[in-house]
């Protein structure tokens, strides 16, 4: 009969070599019912296990452990076990059975929530996503679990070191949608608009059977940062995105559809009624911050028509036309945008006139020829990727089975070839 303590001398006997951890792996598996019912002793064993050379045994040992009901004593015990844990394990050895790794994560992840405590996740779930990852193109479970406690721990440019890397594969859809939501939160809490709204359209425009949660409330984050980075906001979608996203996003999304028409009014005191008036909506959906944004950049914008009409003008009059306070709120507002990039301005502060410039890049600076030339390079690799893909596709049995069937529903070789002369 099977005991703990076997299974212990078994682990350290055979978790040498690659033969070895797959015998030790049907051993262990094998032996689950046995685990599951002593999790409450397993702890103890632990001890007489190294977690970089015994991963496989001691990834079976831990995970029971999780199921037990956890309190914060408990949680205090485990944290350090499972950091440890991740930390120094082989990944060799852990992708024998990658869903309870994944699993022990999940739960590491709660457990320093439950001690409100999300930063102290940041490393040990980051070695995680890279020790579980097949290359850096594989997009995991845990990369969501890992951009949320980014988000919930305020650490932004933690999330970058995951954000940065291009994803080719992806295992469940949930995971990409999450991924593209918590990444777009991200680059919004880092005032990185364009970026946010590119992972936010990918969460849009995915395939989808029906709507999900998801969806929407990356709808609603895409509809706002679309005014606040562009000034305005399209709802047509591309003709890619699912029927199910195309008929029943704007549904859900009314009292935001209704800010965009207020906001293209260019009337700041129409669009502060309008936001004072769904102020409890807004907040009930954790976006009050972003329609703050939206109203602050109606002055940017207003500010930029100017420099459309104008060369000069003064700051008096500035403030007036787009409804400031006074010409030194104007001012800051003008020197913001300056700073940004958003208008190209000088101001003469002896008679406060401000004088709109032309864009003064030439294009031929050796940092932006260096930006192009990158950029080429990638547009390149992708088109290489692409065209690996197609290929991949194209001999699938699974895809060319559906292809030959639908074929066979409309196959234009059985029909006559068009004329070329009509007979009147």
């Amino acid at each position: 009969m099977q005991s703990i303590e076997n299974l212990v001398t078994q682990i350290q006997g055979l978790s040498s070599n690659a033969s070895d951890i797959t015998a030790l792996k049907d051993y262990l598996k094998a032996a689950e019912d046995l685990l599951r019912s002593e999790s409450t002793r397993l702890l103890s064993f632990l001890d007489q296990l190294d977690p970089s050379k015994h991963s496989l045994g001691y990834l079976y040992f831990l995970e029971p452990c999780m199921y037990c009901s956890i309190t914060k004593e408990r949680a205090n015990t485990l944290v350090p076990i499972i950091a440890r844990f991740i930390t120094s394990c082989s990944a060799e050895q852990i992708r024998y059975v990658p869903e309870k790794f994944i699993n022990v994560c999940k739960r590491y992840k709660d457990q320093v929530l439950l001690f409100e405590a999300p930063i102290r996740g940041l490393g040990p779930m980051l070695t995680a996503i890279r020790k579980i990852q097949s290359s850096t193109e594989h997009l995991t479970t845990l990369h969501p679990e890992f951009l949320q406690l980014c988000l919930l721990a305020k650490c932004y440019k933690a999330g970058l070191s995951v954000l940065e890397d291009d994803i080719y594969e992806i295992n469940l859809p949930r995971d990409f949608f999450l991924y593209c939501y918590y990444g777009g939160m991200i680059f919004i809490g880092q005032k990185r608009f364009r970026k946010a709204l590119e992972l936010l359209h990918n969460v849009v425009t995915a395939p989808m059977s029906s709507i999900n949660a998801i969806a929407v409330e990356a709808y609603k984050k895409y509809i706002l940062v679309s005014l606040i980075h562009h000034g305005q906001f399209s709802s047509t979608l591309p003709k890619y995105t699912s029927s199910a996203a195309q008929r029943n996003l704007k549904n859900f999304s009314q009292p935001y559809m209704e800010l965009v028409n207020t906001y293209n009014t260019g009337k700041i005191a129409e669009l502060e009624t309008y936001v004072q008036t769904n102020r409890e909506k807004f907040e009930s959906d954790n976006n009050l911050g972003l329609v703050k944004q939206v109203v602050s950049s109606m002055y940017k914008r207003n500010i930029q028509r100017l420099t459309q009409t104008y060369l000069t003008l003064s700051l008096q009059d500035i403030a007036n036309t787009v409804q400031l306070n006074s010409s030194k709120e104007a001012e800051m507002h003008v020197l913001q945008m300056i700073q940004d990039g958003e208008i190209f301005a000088t101001i003469n502060q002896k008679d406060g006139m401000v004088r709109f410039l032309e864009d003064p890049e030439q294009y031929k600076t050796c940092e932006m020829i260096e930006h192009i030339d990158s950029s080429i390079q990638r547009i390149m690799s992708l088109s290489k990727k692409l065209t690996a893909m197609d290929e991949l596709i194209s001999c699938d049995p699974l895809y060319l089975g559906k292809a030959g069937r639908e074929r066979q529903r409309f196959d234009f070789d059985d029909f006559d070839s068009v004329p070329q002369k009509f007979n009147i």
